[in-house]
């Protein structure tokens, strides 16, 4: 049985399980052993449920690790890890679980179905680990799907597109219907795939953290202009010469910049 408070919607459909599978890469049916799977890595699912997903992973070869929060679920996990050798259940909060110490010197591939009210804190979480991952696959509500990989200029681009868009390279692989999930969700659903690294290293910027804070602090409020929005950070003057200097407009606001250029007018600003 599904707990809404921890916002369950389990895979149910076999078709979509299969569609997903193939999307990234871990069907049976799917040639395995490239040149470019030679090295060590383990994959980590998030919220394993029922092990929907978790038999596909394991079908791989590589070592499994099934988070999973709810002990019923944990319960039921065991017993295929029974049979399972290359499969350990992991009974945490994956916003508590230490990445590092599960690969062991592994690279990480990541496959989730995350609850939608907390995605944003877990999309964080592993941008926190971005460093020792290749890959995540995550099934989301669809709005915030597209705003992972929303272009600038669009209304669906902000904060959170310039996060995802920092650490990795998204693309909405497949939508998902509210019939694929028992029980059904009241929106869509997409699956999310990420290939990581992004662009942190080519646009220079060493300190992420202070960088996604200016950010943040660009698209404090959405329909103000930079300037109003870095008010209190940077001098008026400071941000509308750094404006100029990059050939943006002065009225811009954040939404109209790519994360390349609201990395060049961060480094511009050289703010302290």
């Amino acid at each position: 049985m599904a707990r809404q408070r921890l916002g369950q919607h389990f895979l149910s459909d076999a078709g979509w399980r299969e569609r997903i599978a193939r999307a990234i890469r871990v069907s049976r049916h799917e040639q395995k052993g490239s040149a470019s799977e030679q090295r060590p890595y383990c994959w980590i699912e998030i919220g394993a449920g029922h092990g929907e997903m978790t038999e596909h992973l394991a079908g791989t070869g590589a070592p499994v690790y099934a988070v999973e929060l709810d002990p019923p679920l944990v319960q039921r996990l065991s017993q295929l890890a029974a049979s399972t050798p290359n499969l350990t259940v992991v009974s945490q909060d994956i916003l508590k679980t230490d990445l590092r110490a599960i690969a062991a010197g592994r690279r990480i591939r990541l496959y989730g179905n995350l609850p939608y009210y907390i995605t944003s804190p877990i999309l964080h979480r592993l941008f926190e680990n971005a460093g020792l991952i290749d890959e995540i696959h995550v099934v989301i509500q669809l709005e915030v799907a597209v705003r992972l990989v929303a272009r600038p200029g669009t209304r669906d681009y902000g904060y959170l597109s310039v996060l995802t868009q920092f650490y990795s390279h998204p693309a909405i692989a497949l939508k998902l219907p509210p019939g694929a999930f028992r029980p059904p969700p009241e929106v869509g659903s997409a699956l999310v795939s990420m290939v990581l690294p992004g662009v942190q290293a080519q646009l220079g910027i060493s300190d992420a953290t202070r960088f996604l804070d200016f950010v943040k602090r660009c698209f404090a409020q959405k329909r103000k202009t930079l300037v109003n929005n870095l008010r209190g950070l940077v001098d008026r003057d400071k941000v509308l010469q750094g404006l100029s200097e990059l050939k943006l407009e002065a009225a811009g606001r954040a939404e109209q910049l790519s994360v390349a250029e609201l990395a060049s007018l961060y480094r511009q600003l050289a703010y302290s």
